[in-house]
């Protein structure tokens, strides 16, 4: 088949709207099509409104404060028998966030440390930015002091680079326990090193953590690393953590304790010593008659049980004393419950 064998078809013009006139568009015509840039948008209600909050609701833990103030004294004095070099290390911030916006804001290139805490069955992490990742191998390499290390961008890090710089964050996991060692003792692991966040997981994007960032300074170089506990991590401390100073009682009142304790000593009780016990028929009961005995399965010298509302306290041998029925206890008060 040949083009000349094709027609040209005229094809029809498309149609046009009947404008009346010159086509012109003010300021409520472009709103009109696109929307008034200043008109509020329609406020968040319902669970869609709590999903999407960004507000983070968080109690205040007053005694990790004084944790990590603890750990920036300890952690300067180890660093700097470690680089030998004039060291500060400061506390920047201790802030409740959530797990997956903590993570989208990592800075990198970064390490990002994943340790366990053996005690309390769960994980943190520790990141640490690459200014000070670095001046570490700067200062551990025995770069010139006072000067910024020369940074290499576009590659991974060297294995070298990981291992010295796993040395910083042991040394800041070691000192970070040592620091929780008066509320309780723990121990952090160090489990392995990642460059990405998302092989770093260790919690709901949704989950509540707290994180505390340092600042180190090494004769005018470094950087901050942050230590991140996710809520469930610090769940078995955190009636510890929530204390205003150590030893608080919580509210308690010895006085009003001990007041307490002589009433509830002096309060009266009545109990009851259970004979024996059998089971009969209804129409038996019926039957009952004044003068009629009942024979139980117990002979005379088998403990009977001490009983208050209902409940068994101890077993007690019965007998007379002075003309008086009277009971000989056998058994400790609540050894009777155990069974």
């Amino acid at each position: 088949m040949t083009g000349d064998d094709f027609e040209e078809i005229a094809l029809p013009e498309p149609p046009a709207a009947d404008v009346g006139g010159e086509v012109t568009f003010d300021q409520a015509g472009i709103d009109a099509l696109f929307g008034d840039a200043n008109e509020p948008l329609p406020e968040k209600s319902g669970l869609r409104a709590v999903i999407e909050s960004r507000v983070v609701s968080h109690e205040r833990l007053p005694m990790l404060e004084v944790v990590c103030e603890r750990m920036v004294r300890s952690f300067a004095t180890s660093m700097r028998n470690l680089t030998s070099d004039a060291i500060e290390v400061s506390l920047d911030e201790i802030v409740p966030v959530r797990f997956g916006d903590f993570m989208s804001r990592v800075s990198l290139p970064a390490m990002i440390a994943v340790f366990k805490v053996p005690t309390w069955q769960d994980y943190g992490l520790v990141t640490v930015e690459s200014n000070l990742i670095y001046a570490v191998v700067d200062a551990l390499l025995g770069g010139k002091r006072g000067s910024a290390p020369q940074k290499i961008e576009g590659r991974a890090f060297t294995t070298i680079e990981t291992s010295l710089v796993s040395r910083m964050i042991e040394l800041a996991l070691r000192e970070f326990s040592a620091a929780f060692e008066p509320i309780a003792p723990v121990t952090m692991e160090l489990e392995r090193i990642e460059t990405s966040p998302r092989f770093a997981a260790i919690a709901g994007p949704t989950n509540i953590a707290s994180a505390a960032t340092f600042a180190v300074d090494m004769d005018g170089r470094g950087g901050r690393f942050t230590i991140l506990l996710p809520s469930a991590t610090l769940e078995p401390v955190r009636g510890k953590l929530t204390q205003r100073f150590m030893g608080e009682k919580l509210g308690g009142d010895t006085t009003w304790k001990d007041h307490m304790e002589a009433e509830i000593r002096q309060t009266e009780i009545e109990i009851s010593t259970l004979l024996g016990e059998r089971e009969l028929r209804l129409a038996d009961v019926r039957a009952l008659e004044v003068g009629q005995t009942l024979a139980f399965d117990v002979a005379p010298d088998n403990p009977v049980e001490v009983q208050c509302g209902g409940v068994p306290l101890a077993r007690a041998q019965i007998g007379r004393r002075r003309n008086h029925i009277a009971i000989s206890m056998v058994t400790e008060i609540g050894q009777e419950q155990a069974r």
